[in-house]
């Protein structure tokens, strides 16, 4: 049986850990609950340049491919394609989200 918490903020089948909500256009906000386990954060790659911001102080850390992990505690660019993955810290973890489309070729 699934909490409450999980059918009220997580969308089923979706395979998403946490909630997100667009702040305004292309700035979103996410949130990962405390009960994260480390295994659920995975390797990835978006199809778009990200700027990631903590807005409170957070021991949460990223790390970028072929780099040692860094805090969150400053704003990561982190460049389209490149592979990222979150890694656990304690409590929960608030991020924004800055995406930043690429223009299209002609």
């Amino acid at each position: 049986m699934l909490s409450n918490w999980v059918w009220v903020n997580l969308r089923p089948g979706t395979g998403k850990i946490y909630k997100e909500t667009e702040i305004a256009t292309n700035l979103y906000k996410r949130h990962f609950p405390s009960f994260t386990h480390a295994n659920q954060l995975k390797w990835h790659m978006d199809d778009e340049d990200r700027l990631i911001t903590s807005p409170i102080v957070t021991d949460w850390k990223i790390q970028l491919e072929d780099q040692l992990p860094v805090s969150l505690n400053n704003p990561i660019f982190i460049k389209k394609h490149q592979w990222h993955r979150l890694i656990k810290g304690t409590g929960y973890l608030n991020i924004k989200i800055t995406k930043y489309e690429t223009p299209k070729q002609l």
